[in-house]
């Protein structure tokens, strides 16, 4: 499954969504969560997360992280990869 996060409401995130046409949901995530994916520097919980790429197997493995990628395209990036 492909999907972006943030710490926006998920009301927040799914107006987003909708205003961009994103064609994935976006998650609403704390910053404990944020920071184990690499997506926020220690102690943030607030503001804007970092725009990283995570690849994450069912098995809950990461198998691929990227520490910049741009958030309209990387959802089909990765899955012309795939």
């Amino acid at each position: 499954m492909v999907f972006g996060a943030s710490f926006d409401s998920p009301d927040e995130n799914r107006a987003f969504a909708e205003k961009f046409a994103f064609q994935f949901p976006l998650l609403t995530v704390d910053g404990v969560t944020a920071q184990a994916y690499g997506a926020a520097d220690a102690g943030q919980t607030s503001g804007y997360a970092k725009r990283v790429g995570v690849v994450i197997a069912p098995d809950g493995a990461i198998k691929e992280w990227l520490p910049k990628v741009d958030a309209k395209t990387y959802p089909q990036d990765v899955l012309k990869r795939l």
